[in-house]
């Protein structure tokens, strides 16, 4: 009996062996066939040849059970569309087509919106466009009322990347406005951005004019603002005035922005003088002359003494007179460290027009961080390249001076960039010893690659700005 029973439990394992046996096999058998299946598989895609049948579609009307009457004061433009199409990409055409009394759904459009809408039809059957610069407004009116999200967004960047864009009569502006009235802020921010630090071209163009008054005023209170001087920005104000003819209010507030202090005095006294814009409101900013001419009459240190002069009066734009700082093209930037020296003007005061100081640049493609630099005191100050590090710029003065005292001096490193064929401020950094400092100093540049954004023709673009900003020593009572 125990033969028996033995000899069947060997039975099963040998039984349960061959089934697992089988099992793998079987499996083996199952995956080598998915691995051949694999192999032989592919993708035939005729993707283009069906949005080429949608578009024909469209073209020729074929099938269509819709028609779009789209209105404007003039004129009625007439297409073929296919409800279907336009449910599908539109919640705002589905409502519209379920509530038609008739074949025809009738649209009231501006001029032009109605313009451009065969081309955003268009759209809704192929997801393809093409854009030009006069049309990006009418086309993002559409896609927002029509709730086409995608085109919206894609508009949007579009408009973000193309405000270098040359156009007879400039687009930025425009734009800009556009997104105040539709409460796009990240399109407005990158608009003003753009204004401020391509100012000076700004100013010289056909686009200045069409500037409104929001704007002006937006841009003028701005320190970031890239430009010759503060005179070229009071002559360019005195333009706009006169083209637009403002309230009075506001060609006074527009004038109480301008940082007369950072004018000379031979300027200001001819502005003062000759200047029809500043004889008729003199009254306005008389006080503020007053003080400008007090501060290029006085030591800073002394005025400091008697007047609160950290506020925006005295305090430098971004200005790219030889005065204020130097370019500096850095070529291969990537190859080794670099050193560059310069001089500035001390100061803006006439106090200071005949003293210089000299700076020492130190760039580096690949500066060891600080945290790592501080173990070892003896080299904290030399640059250590790593192929870990990232790019810096560090601005010293070459001697000290007592005539430092009361001032901090604010580096700013504007670094200049090709885009759409022109050349712009691509980026604008504020330090006080090093770039280090804010973190960012072109953390997203990729230096290596000949075609960076970052980079024209190989080089690096840079113009170092030094600008002095004055402290309260003594508040006088008043």
């Amino acid at each position: 009996m125990v033969n028996l029973l033995g000899r069947s439990v060997i039975c099963l394992t040998d039984l349960c062996v061959v089934f697992c046996f089988l099992m793998v096999s079987a499996n083996g058998a199952a995956s080598k066939q998915e691995a051949v299946l694999e192999i032989t598989s592919a993708t035939i895609n005729h993707s283009m040849a069906l949005v080429q049948r949608m578009e024909a579609l469209l073209t020729h009307g074929n099938g269509s059970d819709v028609t779009l009457r789209v209105q404007t004061i003039d004129e009625v433009n007439v297409i073929q569309v296919h409800s279907l199409v336009l449910t599908l990409q539109s919640d705002v055409f589905e409502e519209l087509l379920q509530t038609r009394n008739s074949s025809a759904l009738v649209l009231k459009e501006s001029a032009e919106c109605a313009n451009v809408f065969d081309k955003f039809i268009r759209y809704l059957y192929t997801g393809d466009i093409t854009v030009r610069l006069n049309q990006a407004i009418a086309l993002h009116k559409l896609a927002s009322k029509y709730h086409v999200w995608d085109l919206q967004q894609g508009l949007t960047q579009y408009m973000t990347q193309h405000l270098s864009s040359d156009s007879p009569s400039g687009h930025v502006v425009g734009w800009y406005q556009y997104a105040m009235q539709i409460g796009d802020v990240t399109l407005k921010n990158s608009c003003l951005q753009y204004l401020s630090w391509n100012l000076s071209s700004v100013l010289q163009s056909a686009e200045w004019s069409s500037v409104g008054e929001e704007l002006l005023l937006s841009l003028l209170l701005r320190s970031d603002l890239v430009l010759q001087s503060e005179l070229e920005l009071y002559e360019a104000l005195e333009t706009w005035i006169n083209q637009n003819h403002p309230s009075t209010a506001t060609a006074e507030n527009a004038l109480k922005a301008i940082r007369y202090a950072m004018i000379s005095p031979q300027h200001l006294f001819h502005i003062q003088k000759k200047s029809s814009l500043m004889v008729k409101y003199y009254e306005s900013v008389r006080k503020m002359l007053f003080l400008a001419f007090q501060f290029h009459a006085a030591s800073p240190v002394q005025l400091a003494k008697y007047f609160d002069v950290n506020c925006s009066l005295f305090t430098p734009r971004n200005y790219l007179s030889p005065a204020w700082g130097s370019p500096w093209v850095i070529n291969n930037p990537t190859r080794d460290d670099r050193s560059f020296s310069f001089q500035t003007q001390l100061g803006p005061s006439g106090h200071d027009g005949n003293k210089r100081v000299t700076w020492n640049a130190l760039f580096s493609p690949r500066w060891l961080p600080l945290s790592v630099r501080s173990t070892y005191p003896e080299r904290s100050m030399q640059p250590t390249r790593t192929d870990g590090g990232r790019p810096r710029i560090i601005v010293t003065p070459a001697t000290s001076s007592p005539d430092f005292a009361g001032v901090s001096f604010q580096k700013t490193v504007i670094v200049s960039a090709r885009k759409q064929g022109k050349v712009v401020v691509r980026h604008v950094y504020n330090f006080h010893q090093s770039t280090e400092e804010v973190g960012d100093f072109l953390l997203d540049a990729d230096l290596q690659r000949r075609t960076s954004e970052y980079l024209i023709d190989s080089s690096l673009y840079l113009h170092i700005i030094v600008k002095p900003l004055y402290h309260s020593l003594v508040v006088a009572k008043k």
